[in-house]
């Protein structure tokens, strides 16, 4: 458990960071989307990177049913929450199926677009290759914005729990660090967390540098008027050249 869940933190991390690049360079994003793509060693991360999702998932759920069945008919005994013990830890399952929803949701919008599109050979509104253009689409619709936004406060919680418990469980966590593994935790994960949610507001609110090509105040959205950059865009782009 505690080894799946820091091979899928460090996943995130990896992930966070590629998107951050959206922000600030349409091509730059895509020239990351067509080196991964549906490439033999992309697949095989991914099917690694599933496996390991799988395991984790499943053996929660073991976990949660042993936990239950230890505690038999003694957990109705119980009315008032301990102080000492974390929301997240009393609810660690829940904020699971919340993640795991907010998972599939993401595996149909960019996934599904993408590699999926691109293995069997199929093309949707956008090339499986234009990742900044999916990205543009998905949060160009405030359902999806605030669903995203949901999930990644759910996996918030669930991963500054899961980081320190995970570095108790493979005991590298001692009386005097275990407070200090704690405090980075919920530093580390904060900041990539904020990352996500940067870029879903950044193309929510039309505000990402990486909509405006520069002076020549073009949009890179392909929205047209729809695209709250391609409004402001001159301005914009006057802005940064100074003018």
């Amino acid at each position: 458990m505690s080894v799946t869940g820091i091979a899928l933190i460090l996943f995130m991390t990896f992930h966070g960071c590629m998107n951050v690049v959206a922000l600030f360079s349409a091509k730059g994003y895509n020239m990351i989307c067509e080196f991964l793509g549906a490439n033999w060693y992309a697949v095989v991360a991914t099917l690694a990177l599933a496996a390991l999702a799988l395991i984790h998932i499943v053996y929660a759920f073991i976990l949660t049913i042993q936990n239950r069945k230890a505690r038999g008919n003694n957990r109705y005994d119980v009315t008032d929450k301990p102080a000492k013990v974390e929301w997240a830890s009393q609810n660690m399952l829940v904020l699971g199926i919340i993640i795991l929803l907010g998972l599939l949701l993401h595996l149909f919008n960019f996934w599904y677009n993408m590699m999926f599109a691109e293995i069997v050979g199929v093309e949707g509104l956008h090339s499986p290759s234009d990742g900044f253009a999916w990205i543009v689409d998905t949060f160009n619709q405030p359902v999806f914005v605030c669903l995203y936004i949901i999930w990644i406060i759910a996996l918030w919680f669930h991963l500054t729990h899961g980081f320190w418990s995970a570095i108790q469980t493979i005991g590298w966590s001692g009386h005097i660090w275990f407070n200090r593994w704690k405090i980075i935790g919920i530093i580390y994960v904060t900041l990539l967390c904020l990352m996500f949610i940067a870029v879903i507001l950044g193309f929510a609110l039309g505000c990402a540098p990486s909509l405006c090509c520069g002076c020549g105040a073009e949009c890179n959205c392909g929205l047209g008027d729809l695209c709250e950059c391609a409004k402001n865009c001159a301005n914009a782009a006057g802005a940064c050249c100074g003018k």
